[in-house]
């Protein structure tokens, strides 16, 4: 039976690169779990062809997949309303990336920033690198995706899968929706060793990243040692005080409150004594996560079965507009 049209529907991907720290929940998992109650059709996939676009261990990768699963579970994903996949399991992602990568030129994909920063870093890039933007924007065009919520780092490559959207149409007829940005409303993390730079994975000061699972004790001393200043009043001004001002925002966020209620909160106290109020309102928000991930990850056959329903769904969605990109380019 032919599903009605769908007027609205989300799609995002998290690639299995570890555990997921402070700033991708508040930036990314926490808004993710208010899309699934907002829209009718919400994807959300482990994007793991994505993570190979940097050599990876295998075993170690099959179990960031199942740790990503747990974390997503854990964080408030309910698989009920979210269809929540492994990329590579649903084929016609690859296959779809391949068509628009035959519609993308070379000099499009040069000027995208993130190229540009990761060949740098590497001196040379993979292909895999080099045409990834391309897959992403398969990603969301294979579910005739309206809407991806992205930070502001990633709005160029949306707009790549906009632009292939049109050029798609334009060549084969309508059929692909132009998918919006929904930009998050969460101030971004900073670390706490360098509150110029977004809190990182990779960054190699173990103290600067709060990870999800972090026990309260590795919490309560990052914390302590989170760059602040000469100044014991808690203020919150980006420019001048980018240190307290990060932790503001981070108490602001995790305790779901105002900027103002945070520095109210905090009047009277000098940044050490602060700080132990950030951290308790940090590990309040983190400590029923990380429990539930522990419980998840001792279940692996549980998520992977969560897995493989989402991929069987996933493939329900996709395989019919595959067939039609397939009928319209004159493969079939």
């Amino acid at each position: 039976m032919k599903e009605p049209p769908v007027t609205s529907r989300v799609f995002s991907g998290i690639q299995p690169t570890g555990v997921p720290h402070l700033g991708n929940y508040l930036g990314a998992l926490e808004n993710w779990v208010a899309l699934q109650n907002q829209y009718p059709s919400v994807l959300y996939s482990i994007v793991d062809l994505h993570s190979i676009t940097q050599p990876q261990d295998p075993k170690l990768l099959r179990t960031n997949i199942l740790d990503m699963a747990a974390t997503l579970l854990a964080c408030g994903i309910n698989p009920k309303k979210a269809v929540v996949f492994q990329q590579s399991q649903v084929s016609e992602h690859a296959e779809l990336s391949w068509i628009l990568g035959c519609l993308t030129s070379m000099p499009r994909l040069r000027h995208l920033p993130q190229w540009k920063m990761k060949s740098k870093q590497k001196s040379e890039g993979s292909v895999g690198l080099y045409t990834y933007p391309v897959l992403q924007a398969a990603d969301i065009l294979l579910y005739k995706s309206t809407h991806v919520p992205v930070g502001e780092d990633q709005v160029q490559h949306l707009e790549l899968a906009q632009d292939l959207a049109r050029i798609f149409n334009h060549r084969f007829g309508e059929l692909f929706p132009e998918p919006r940005a929904l930009l998050s409303s969460t101030r971004k993390v900073k670390s706490l060793r360098d509150p110029t730079a977004k809190m990182s994975k990779s960054d190699p000061q173990a103290s600067a990243t709060i990870f999800i699972t972090d026990p309260p004790d590795a919490v309560a001393l990052k914390i302590r040692r989170a760059v602040t200043d000469f100044t014991s009043e808690v203020t919150f001004d980006p420019e001048a005080r980018p240190g307290v001002s990060n932790l503001v925002a981070i108490h602001a966020a995790v305790a779901s409150i105002s900027v103002e209620e945070a520095v109210s909160q905090a009047t009277g106290l000098d940044t050490g004594a602060y700080k132990q109020l950030v951290t308790e309102a940090v590990v309040r928000r983190l400590a029923p996560i990380r429990q539930e991930v522990e419980r998840l990850q001792a279940d692996p056959a549980h998520l992977e079965e969560v897995l493989a329903r989402g991929a069987c769904r996933a493939r329900e969605l996709a395989a019919p507009v595959l067939r039609e990109v397939r009928r319209r380019v004159g493969f079939c």
